[in-house]
């Protein structure tokens, strides 16, 4: 793991946005073992083989995590939004997630990357 993508969670404000974002990242390291992690535009962001396959990030109201390379997946009804190539979750303060499906809709997304 990153140190900076560390600092970056802990440093959160909130403690719902650090509980959330730490929660995150465990299920892109669940669905991709060998991730590249790194701050980039000033959030978190996780690479396979260099190419982009999540990122984090935080609004005062949300925390939204999306999935990147998304455009052959099929979707959980009303779950995210975005354009077909990526999809956006975005939780708000006391949400929850089904963390098995996340790893699973990460792997299957970052599986061709």
């Amino acid at each position: 793991m990153n140190q900076e993508v560390t600092e970056f969670i802990e440093a959160l404000k909130e403690p719902w946005h650090r509980e959330l974002s730490g929660n995150l990242r465990e299920v892109v390291h669940l669905a991709i073992p060998d991730v590249h992690e790194r701050i980039q535009y000033k959030k978190p962001h996780f690479l396979k083989n260099g190419k982009y396959a999540a990122a984090i990030s935080t609004s005062k109201e949300a925390v939204s995590f999306t999935i990147f390379n998304f455009s052959a997946l099929e979707l959980p009804e009303g779950m995210f939004d975005g354009p077909p190539e990526r999809k956006t979750l975005k939780l708000h303060k006391g949400d929850t997630f089904d963390s098995k499906q996340l790893v699973s809709l990460v792997s299957q997304a970052s599986s061709s990357l």
